[in-house]
């Protein structure tokens, strides 16, 4: 659990870092159509966000149907507050665990409503690889826009944190 927990403290450390950057956006360039996998810096920051709590519902038992609902989170002084509040309850579901926990299987539905049965460790890890792949779509956005994107490698992270 130790490494697990590494990775959670890498995965909001990278994301503040974002956060921070994305910060000083005007409302026009966070909503500007830059024809990625979302089409513009605002949804992407949104699904990274709910990415994070769907998971969390679905290790707690759960199975959303949908994404927090976007429209309140219109800023990202609000995605922030979310993703605070959501950081609080992922560290409470990781302290909770013990090393045994990561090979129980752990069974989901997807929003579409297939159902699956993965190793909650898998899961783990994968919400901080998804997260990596869409901060890495962040930093292509920004670029776009004209603006310097964080560093969030990982290996940066080791640097500072050691």
């Amino acid at each position: 659990m130790r490494q697990i927990r590494r990775l959670y403290t890498f995965n909001r450390w990278a994301n503040l870092r974002f956060l921070d950057a994305l910060d000083g956006l005007s409302d026009e360039e966070l909503g500007r159509d830059l024809k990625s996998s979302f089409p513009n810096v605002a949804a992407t920051l949104v699904h990274l966000l709910g990415a994070e709590w769907i998971w969390l519902e679905r290790w707690r038992g759960g199975s959303p149907t949908g994404f927090p609902d976007a429209v309140t989170m219109n800023s990202v002084a609000r995605v922030r507050e979310r993703w605070d509040a959501l950081w609080a309850d992922q560290q409470a579901f990781l302290e909770g665990l013990a090393d045994d926990d990561l090979d129980r299987p752990l069974t989901y539905r997807t929003l579409a409503g297939d159902e699956f049965t993965q190793p909650l460790g898998d899961l783990l890890r994968h919400v901080v690889n998804h997260a990596t792949y869409h901060r890495g779509q962040l930093t292509t956005m920004l670029r776009q826009l004209g603006h310097a994107a964080p560093s969030t490698d990982l290996v940066t992270w080791y640097r500072l944190a050691t």
